[in-house]
């Protein structure tokens, strides 16, 4: 990268830097000022003009405050106190917002729990935030009830439409209750300090853990990407993202919202409605993560994938093997990739749209934004250690583990972790006497690499990375080079373990189409692939099996290894010197397991 292009990536990262700082340098400084106030004084300001909309209700800025101050009376009626649970299982739509925000304001506090969870997940995730009442709609109610009997403690469980269930409905309670704004009595005492949501992480790795979101995470999240995507009045939202997480529950609605304008919710994400969306309600931003935009690369052409308004899309997690091809096709004038966790405290933003990049800290904001890159041992599942028992930062381009270091500044909230619901879950994501005694830092459990010039590259999760033949192998990576083969529509990259064998060997589920070449497919990996990381076996499947925010799921394959009788699908041994791949049968398992078979 010349001199020329750094200093305009400077001016870049400066200007969007200076746009965020101011809209979120006040919250800090007016600690009474939450959220639901500001959803208030928007009504004033922008009254009739629409606020949420979707195919079957709409809310303007006056009908959404109304709504909330209606929740935020029954919450107060029924004895929902300052730091009382209330979980929430609903759907996306306008009025998921108005109810979080009803009873935030009344000092509740909403646990926004994932809508396809079921069985164990969805009762751990009710009983370890202790609530007093859980919200249903009726759609999925049947779920609950299934495990209804064993939430612990008493809660009451309120029904959100119509159903044959003898449960109270809570729609009908809070249509009869007044809409105006809530008097002096009425006001729960808040300010930025105090609990306002739980939101789960997304359980890649096991059960979801609920990260505390106080109301200044809530603030910071709207206001900040109002700051980073230059939000105005005559901007339309798209968010087909799920509303119990961050992005599309927080970020989506109240970035646009702050400005005047509108966001549109869809209940789920659909690929093959995606364009007609944007182009029916002639929408200027959308939000991705993870796969979706893979998933619209994938999709045919369609008339109105380029005769759109859009003029950015915003989100994380777009991988770099299909980010220039997703850009191209459907000219995506700005694609503006950030890095964050809901719970921590390291934030990055590529605001110069550089392809690939998660975001970048130029030199003159690596004071106030203190992310480190630390070397990381993949075998042992932990950050290296010199010889006095400190962390070991990575040299430029070199692979570690970011963290981001705790201050406990009261100038400087978002610098804070405000960790779980349990302390042992929060104390698992502290790094201690890192760089000197007694210091903090989050550990955000993944391996990225920071270049020359600040740019962060992410390379995998902790926990996908495997060791093989005496080398790190980052799955991530494997699987965009094996999706640039022709008829791979998608693959998910794992290591698995081989009996008498060190490490975990490479497996890889592919779901493939019109064009795939099995017979091509060893030597592609031999010419792209050092041998360590080309993938040993291969998996076809219908369909890669992902979380509700599109992140691979990984703990059922890997258990199920390579074993021909405990899969389903069609299962194939990479002959590595033949450039072959052999289809497993019970015997070659054997032999490979016996170590009869070299690999």
């Amino acid at each position: 990268m010349g001199i020329i292009d750094l200093i305009r990536a400077d001016v870049v990262s400066l200007v969007g830097a200076v746009r965020t700082l101011r809209w979120t340098t006040h919250i800090a400084r007016r600690p009474k000022r939450v959220f639901p106030d500001v959803i208030e004084e928007l009504a004033r300001r922008f009254g009739e003009r629409p606020a949420l909309v979707c195919n079957h209700e709409s809310l303007t800025y006056r009908t959404l405050s109304a709504r909330a101050n209606r929740y935020a009376r029954w919450a107060r009626a029924h004895g929902v106190r300052k730091g009382d649970v209330v979980c929430l299982i609903m759907h996306n739509r306008p009025e998921y917002l108005a109810i979080w925000l009803g009873i935030t304001h009344a000092g509740g506090v909403v646990a926004l729990v994932n809508t396809n969870l079921t069985g164990q997940p969805l009762l751990h995730c009710i009983n370890v935030v202790k609530p007093r009442h859980v919200i249903v709609a009726a759609p999925l109610l049947e779920v609950l009830d299934a495990v209804r009997a064993q939430i612990t403690g008493d809660v009451r469980v309120w029904l959100h439409g119509e159903a044959s269930a003898d449960l109270p409905r809570i729609d009908l309670d809070v249509a009869a209750r007044p809409g105006e704004p809530l008097t002096a009595q009425e006001r729960s005492p808040l300010t930025i300090e105090d609990h306002a949501l739980y939101i789960y992480t997304s359980g890649t790795t096991g059960l979801p853990k609920a990260a505390n979101i106080n109301h200044y995470r809530l603030m910071l999240a709207s206001h900040a990407f109002a700051g980073v995507m230059a939000t105005r009045a005559s901007d339309v939202s798209y968010n087909c993202l799920p509303m119990y997480h961050t992005v599309g529950g927080v970020v989506a609605t109240g970035a646009v919202l702050l400005v005047g304008g509108s966001c549109v919710i869809r209940e789920r994400f659909s690929a093959s409605e995606f364009w007609d969306d944007i182009a029916r309600w002639n929408c200027t931003i959308f939000h991705y993560i993870g796969e979706l935009c893979r998933y619209l690369v994938h999709t045919p052409a369609h008339p109105s994938e380029t005769s759109h308004r859009l003029r950015l899309a915003c989100g994380n997690g777009l991988r770099p093997d299909i980010w220039a091809q997703f850009k191209r096709r459907f000219r995506i004038p700005l694609i503006l990739e950030f890095y964050a966790a809901t719970e921590g405290n390291v934030n990055l933003f590529n605001f110069e749209g550089k392809e690939g990049a998660v975001g970048r800290i130029p030199w003159f904001l690596a004071h106030r934004f203190p992310v480190k890159v630390v070397r990381f041992d993949v075998e042992k599942e932990a950050p290296v250690r010199d010889q006095r028992g400190f962390c070991v930062p990575c040299a430029p381009g070199e692979v570690g583990e970011a963290i981001g270091r705790i201050v406990k500044d009261a100038d400087r909230p978002s610098a804070r972790f405000e960790g779980y619901a349990t302390a042992a879950e929060t104390e698992r994501k502290i790094l201690r006497n890192v760089f000197r005694r007694n210091d903090a830092w989050f550990r955000t459990g993944d391996l990225m690499r920071r270049e020359r010039g600040g740019y962060f590259y992410f390379v995998d999760r902790i926990g996908d990375t495997y060791r093989w033949k005496g080398e790190n192998v980052s799955t991530s990576e494997v699987s965009e080079q094996i999706t640039r083969y022709p008829g791979v529509l998608d693959a998910n990259v794992y290591g698995v373990p081989v009996p008498q064998q060190e490490g975990r060997a490479g497996m890889a589920a592919l779901v493939v189409g019109e064009g795939f070449d099995l017979a091509g497919l060893p030597a592609f990996l031999a010419r792209e692939l050092p041998e360590y990381a080309q993938p040993l076996f291969v998996r076809i499947r219908g369909e890669v099996e992902v979380t509700s925010t599109f992140k691979q799921k990984k703990i059922d394959l890997v258990s199920q290894g390579f074993d021909p009788a405990a899969i389903s699908d069609k299962v194939y041994f990479n002959e590595m010197r033949a450039r072959a791949f052999k289809s497993m049968d019970k015997v070659l398992y054997e032999r490979i397991c016996s170590g009869q078979t070299r690999i």
